[in-house]
């Protein structure tokens, strides 16, 4: 079905832009003054074949900028819309001309055509790997042959949602500290570059030797308004040079292991990546998934290299026949109390809610610990800051002193 690209003014006058499938443009037109939108300019997208074929790859610009927000929140709308009896096509066509960003509307009008042309939902989700990930597809895939694809969204919606509010929780947690860390950092620039330097040129010409903070503080001072250029460089190739090298296999594996054994915040990265991982496998097997194909899909989501290779060994144990609480100890990765609560519910056969309950105990430990984390750090970088403005100012004051002691 070809799809139409509109603008027009709404019920209220006011411009608006966007996408719409229909069999020609005066059906296009049609459809949208039913949705009391007047269209001004319509015209049908046409893809060339490298478009086409950047499309299916997923690799397309214009796909890539689709926020995890925005899927969670077409999910959710989605679930509401299926569970309530519309069809998947009905659902999905309900959906498009309420959907921003445009580049995600125009995703959502192809797997709606690709369903349309007999495809189930899961092969069209597919097609768009930048946008949908494994665990999203392969779950919609279960749901379909369970047949119970209203129940899969709900859960997807969820999943989403809970990842999203934990990352808005410690985002914001951190805010307001890196905020301060950088206009102190500012303010220490703007002190050193043009404040003591004029305060340093009173002292050249005295005869006396200056007291060595005094000393110390115009060496900083020099060579931070000589060569502020040179540290902004030498930290721009820094950072761009350890992104590269994460980006290699030997990098990503080494900074991953340093995450883990960084002091207190390594413990904070492996409950992360442990309640993504127990929080997406619970979810797999819960809608029919087997326990290999589950941890094939949950080991390209923890997000560490590590992890991952433990979940790869634990997942031949597991096809051996051993269970996977023991298969997850013999790696000597997961913490203990995961271990634990995965083996309880094995023994007791409600493997699936307990490895929601272990998700939810390091999640809750993850937002509590960055909670207090926050709250010390606040004042730390407080007292900081107090000791280099201090430093300065005692500096600044030494020679005064000095020369206060010559007038008497």
């Amino acid at each position: 079905m070809p799809v139409y690209e509109y603008k027009g003014l709404n019920i209220k006058g006011k411009s608006v832009s966007g996408i719409v499938d229909a069999e020609s443009a005066y059906a296009a037109r049609q459809k949208l003054r039913t949705t009391k939108i007047y269209p001004t300019d319509i015209q049908e997208t046409h893809e060339t074949p490298t478009r086409k074929a950047e499309r299916f790859s997923g690799i397309s610009r214009s796909f890539t900028r689709v926020r995890p927000a925005e899927v969670s929140l077409m999910t959710r709308q989605l679930s509401t819309l299926v569970g309530a009896g519309f069809p998947l096509v009905s659902a999905l066509d309900t959906l498009i001309p309420h959907i921003r960003p445009q580049s995600f509307q125009r995703v959502l009008a192809q797997i709606k055509d690709t369903i349309v042309e007999g495809n189930t939902f899961a092969t069209a989700l597919s097609h768009f790997p930048a946008v949908f990930s494994p665990l999203f597809i392969n779950m919609v895939r279960a749901g379909e042959s369970s047949g119970t694809l209203e129940i899969v969204l709900e859960r997807l919606a969820d999943i989403t949602e809970k990842q999203q509010a934990l990352k808005s929780r410690i985002r914001s947690a951190l805010a307001y500290p890196v905020l301060m860390a950088g206009i102190g950092v500012l303010v220490l620039f703007f002190l050193l570059t043009f404040i003591v330097p004029n305060i340093a040129s009173i002292f050249s010409d005295m005869d006396k030797a200056l007291p060595a903070p005094t000393q110390v503080l115009i060496i900083i001072s020099d060579f931070c308004k000589q060569y502020w250029w040179a540290l902004l460089l030498l930290l721009c190739i820094l950072f761009f040079s350890i992104r590269q090298f994460i980006k290699t296999e030997k990098g990503r594996l080494y900074w991953d292991r340093l995450m883990l054994k960084f002091p207190g915040g390594g413990v904070l990265v492996k409950k992360l990546a442990v309640a993504r991982f127990t929080r997406t496998l619970g979810s797999l097997l819960e809608n029919g998934v087997t326990m290999l194909a589950a941890l094939d899909i949950v080991r390209n989501i923890v997000g560490n290299v590590l992890l991952s290779q433990a979940i790869d060994k634990a997942a031949e144990d597991v096809g051996k026949g051993q269970g996977l609480g023991m298969s997850l100890a013999e790696t000597d990765v997961f913490p203990p109390l995961s271990i634990q609560m995965i083996l309880v519910g094995e023994q007791s056969g409600e493997l699936e809610p307990m490895l929601n309950k272990v998700a939810d105990v390091y999640e809750n430990e993850v937002e509590s610990t960055v909670m207090s984390l926050t709250s010390l750090l606040e004042p730390l970088m407080i007292l900081v800051m107090a000791a280099i403005v201090g430093f300065i100012v005692l500096s600044i004051c030494l020679p005064i002193f000095e020369m206060n002691e010559l007038i008497r």
